[in-house]
């Protein structure tokens, strides 16, 4: 069979059925001072790097060319799971190889369950990956913000969720998805010993203290609700 000619992701499917990945981008009107000149795609696998041509206006008026790149991996959702009886939370642990060739000493972090949205509103996406990665089934989950994580260089746009869990039913040591290579570790701790890990960087995951310092500020264990 003849391989089909073009450009993946662009004018033939990319290995996930993608085609126009380079018009994303090109339409752009919301800033008067950015004037998109054109839209490359680098790469298209699983995400898409994509490198944007434009032309900007700085705050003395004059005008210069630019060229910024981005990854676009999708949006996702993370939830924080806490026993306010307990007073715990239940987090994960990983295996992140960007962390590890970044110089994390295993590149196994600590973090609330996450993922990403694959097409699914916010609140059922973090329902689902509660499930997946902790083994704990969520209903009702209180949204807490959404937030750029990397905006110089990541598209994703993170919604952030709690809810409660009840730490006394029996729950998994392990879970993930195994045919996406998941290997997840399940670790429930006391909510003061995950505040005191960020302090001495055994939890290094932003996703994870900007909820945890939430939960501390205004969330379930703040002062107020003591």
């Amino acid at each position: 069979m003849t391989a089909p000619t073009g450009r993946p992701g662009i004018d033939v499917p990319d290995p996930r059925g993608r085609t126009g990945l380079d018009r994303q981008g090109r339409d752009l009107a919301g800033n008067a001072r950015v004037r998109v000149v054109d839209v490359e795609v680098l790469a298209c696998d699983w995400s898409v790097l994509r490198r944007t041509t434009f032309d900007y206006r700085h705050g003395d008026g004059h005008w210069s060319r630019e060229r910024r790149e981005t990854y676009d991996r999708g949006d996702g959702a993370t939830i924080l799971l806490y026993d306010p009886d307990r007073r715990t939370v239940l987090l994960t642990r990983q295996f992140r190889l960007p962390a590890y060739v970044n110089g994390h000493p295993d590149g196994m972090l600590l973090e609330t369950a996450a993922g990403l949205l694959d097409g699914d509103d916010p609140r059922e996406a973090v329902r689902r990956e509660a499930v997946e990665e902790t083994g704990r089934t969520v209903h009702e989950v209180e949204h807490v913000l959404d937030a750029f994580m990397s905006p110089g260089s990541v598209t994703e746009r993170l919604s952030f969720f709690a809810a409660p869990y009840d730490g006394s039913a029996p729950g998994a040591e392990s879970a993930g998805v195994a045919a996406e290579g998941e290997d997840i570790t399940v670790v429930e701790l006391p909510f003061t010993e995950a505040l005191a890990l960020i302090r001495t960087g055994g939890i290094a995951d932003a996703k994870t203290i900007m909820l945890l310092q939430w939960a501390a500020l205004d969330g379930p264990f703040a002062l107020s609700s003591r």
